[in-house]
């Protein structure tokens, strides 16, 4: 099993969970909107890293973003697991091909 597949086994564990005692299961509690924000907020953070160079920092940034990714997957029931197979699909096309097919 991979640390993404452990994140989203977390993730989906933490569902139900009381909002008072667990982070997970607070986002997820407040809606997609507010996961989406949040991603949202995690990702600009992360460009603001790159952007200054500073690669801890931006390693840090990358994990929140990650987290807070598959949480907002996961607020719209779409599993980790299928965005990676979408992944795997894609491997070895040419991005620009892939693009381009997609309409």
């Amino acid at each position: 099993m991979t640390t993404l597949d452990r994140l989203a086994a977390t993730i989906d564990a933490r569902k139900g969970a009381d909002p008072d005692t667990s982070w997970t299961a607070k986002l997820l509690s407040q809606g997609p909107e507010k996961c989406a924000e949040k991603f949202g907020e995690e990702a600009v953070e992360a460009i603001i890293e790159a952007v200054k160079g500073d690669r801890a920092a931006l390693t840090a940034e990358a994990a929140d973003v990650l987290y807070h990714l598959a949480v907002m997957l996961a607020s719209r029931d779409v599993a980790l697991a299928d965005v990676l197979a979408e992944l795997d699909r894609r491997e070895g096309a040419s991005g620009i091909e892939e693009k381009a097919g997609r309409g």
